[in-house]
């Protein structure tokens, strides 16, 4: 009996760390508040116009009198804006307390605008493509318009938060001190185009979905999309080493944890949402702004704040050699690498080391621009 008292005991031990971790995220998350930004007659880059766009954001702390303290952080693939709270709160780079915080969430994510939510003529397979431009101008007005902001601290993206940091950087240099991006690039290039057309194929293939008119999902190709998609997620490495252990119940075969990701890899998530926001990703070029004539180099050039670019050593979306190529062309980047082995996901602290690194790294990059 005493020797399962003291089992007991320290396996508490052993869980408290975890349990306080757990406790502290759900209270950040507690703390942000839903709103929802609507646009008459919104005007995409395809020349459709949409009678109503909705952006959905969150926020965290308050606007101070002097509207001087926002920082913005632009959603990734089919987020929501709850996908920031690795960097906030107590130990981490972002303070509620003196800080406001925006996350908004993309086109296409099931909550903003989206195919799934949209009444026709533009529902389904007939929304229009959106780009990330489109998605900066909706919420650049959200914010001058809206919230009455006129100017960042600092904007923090990762992945697609990312490609749209880079693109408020090219498209309103001066809208912020400070940019950081974590696991994107400036560019989508070729070969992110082909991996993306792939998994587009890959759930498309499926009889069920019919062209985008399915009249219930399409499993099959969900799971296939989900299987390749994971295929790219992490490193090789991360595979050999079979990290995926440490995110999953204890005694889980390889086997499993593969089909479980594989059948609950997005949960919920709507087929056309996910290929609408993947056009999205193809389409992402700084180059193509309006008064650069598609060269990406002089986009980057144009670019006046400081940068802090946050690539993954081991991304197989936006690989390590796509951003030493561009951060030649920042004028004030600072390229810091995240020492990882998990992938695409070490942008966005999928792991504690990383978690760790992020914050650290951001946080005295924010600290030298005060």
């Amino acid at each position: 009996m005493r020797n399962t008292g003291f089992v007991l005991a320290t396996c508490l031990l052993l869980l408290a760390p975890l349990l306080l971790a757990q406790n502290a995220a759900k209270s950040i998350a507690d703390t942000a508040e839903r709103h929802d930004f609507v646009i008459s007659n919104f005007h995409t880059e395809s020349g459709v116009v949409l009678p109503e766009a909705h952006v959905v954001y969150g926020t965290y702390g308050h606007l101070n009198a002097a509207k001087d303290n926002a920082v913005l952080l632009p959603s990734h693939y089919m987020a929501n804006f709850h996908g920031y709270e690795w960097l906030i709160g107590p130990g981490h780079v972002l303070d509620a307390s003196q800080l406001f915080l925006v996350a908004t969430e993309l086109f296409g994510n099931g909550r903003s605008s989206s195919p799934s939510n949209t009444p026709e003529p533009y529902h389904g397979p007939r929304f229009p493509v959106m780009t990330i431009r489109d998605n900066v101008e909706a919420v650049h007005r959200l914010l001058t318009e809206e919230l009455k902001i006129t100017h960042l601290r600092a904007l923090i993206g990762f992945s697609m938060g990312a490609e749209q940091a880079f693109q408020w950087a090219v498209s309103y240099p001066s809208f912020a001190d400070r940019v950081i991006a974590t696991s994107g690039t400036a560019k989508t290039y070729p070969h992110g185009v082909v991996r993306l057309e792939g998994q587009i194929a890959a759930l498309t293939a499926d009889v069920a979905f019919k062209n985008g008119d399915y009249t219930a999902p399409p499993a099959k190709g969900l799971q296939a999309f989900a299987t390749v998609w994971m295929g790219w997620l992490y490193s090789q490495e991360w595979w050999r080493k079979e990290l995926w252990r440490t995110t999953s119940q204890p005694g889980i075969t390889f086997e499993q944890f593969v089909e479980n990701r594989r059948t609950h890899f997005i949960p919920g998530a709507d087929a056309n949402d996910l290929i609408l926001q993947m056009r999205t990703w193809e389409r992402h070029d700084v180059g193509t702004t309006a008064g650069f004539g598609g060269d990406v180099e002089r986009a980057l050039r144009s670019i006046k704040v400081p940068l802090l670019y946050m690539p993954s050593e081991t991304d197989l979306y936006f690989p390590l050699g796509d951003a030493r190529y561009e951060a030649a062309f920042i004028p004030h980047v600072t390229l810091s690498p995240i020492p990882s082995l998990w992938g695409h996901t070490a942008g966005a602290a999928s792991n504690p080391a990383d978690g760790k690194f992020l914050n650290e790294t951001i946080g005295r990059f924010l600290s030298a621009g005060r």
